[in-house]
């Protein structure tokens, strides 16, 4: 059998084509596949459609893939830590959609679980609106949304076996899992790969079936977008 293992994440990601759409996992700037973002810039790989929670900041995350103008279109629900996307937004320059975190992530759970569509009340009577199917459930208006799906998907979780069986850890786990499982041909990283069999299976979050390719990250600087602290006491 093929090993799905990779030493270096430029051997698969040089071989994403412009135009392709991406899914990227993670919760603001946690759980976000870093080695594989550094990657596609490497790569050069342009026209992307990059579907995430949000859209990193400036120097930073997808923020990095906006700066060099490599992202074409971004479909998040939020977006508030990068001037540079307001700047591309209010220019034109970026095609934006945005989508309510809720309505986002069953979209995307959607994708993985073969569902083309479903009803949601999320965003009726808004912009969000627009000019999607209305239907009444139990007296209320509901909107129908389609699912998302993506060419490839770039996930981070916290451990991996050689097989592709992913553990996530903490708020990582959030859209990771479901992108792992909306992707045609998923890319994951890890921050500690383990042979086959050593992981408990009780544990496996998303199985290797969904995964691809996989190889284990180097030097994560897991930053923190606003950090808070408080006043020491005098």
């Amino acid at each position: 059998m093929k090993t799905k293992v990779i030493q270096d994440p430029i051997e698969v990601i040089r071989h994403i084509p412009d135009g392709a759409t991406l899914m990227l996992g993670g919760f603001g700037l946690c759980g976000i596949p870093e080695n594989a973002i550094s990657a596609l810039l490497k790569a050069g790989t342009k026209g992307l459609t990059c579907i995430s929670n949000n859209a990193g900041v400036d120097d930073f995350g997808i923020g990095l893939l906006l700066k060099t103008r490599q992202v074409r279109k971004m479909i998040s629900s939020y977006v508030g830590e990068n001037a540079e996307f307001e700047r591309q937004l209010l220019s034109g320059e970026l095609e934006v959609e945005l989508i309510p975190q809720g309505t986002l992530a069953e979209r995307i759970r959607a994708g993985g679980a073969g569902i083309p569509a479903f009803f949601t009340p999320a965003g009726y009577g808004t912009e969000v609106q627009g000019d999607k199917e209305v239907r009444v459930f139990d007296g209320k208006p509901h909107l129908l949304e389609s699912w998302l799906r993506a060419d490839y998907s770039l996930v981070k979780a916290w451990k991996g076996d050689t097989l592709g069986n992913l553990i996530y850890k903490g708020t990582a786990r959030n859209f990771n899992p479901m992108m792992a499982a909306a992707g045609k041909i998923t890319i994951a990283e890890v921050e500690e790969l383990v042979p086959a069999g050593t992981l408990d299976p009780n544990q496996i979050h998303t199985p290797g079936i969904y995964v691809q390719h996989i190889f284990q990250g180097q030097a994560y600087e897991k930053r923190i977008e606003q950090r808070t602290v408080r006043q020491m006491a005098a």
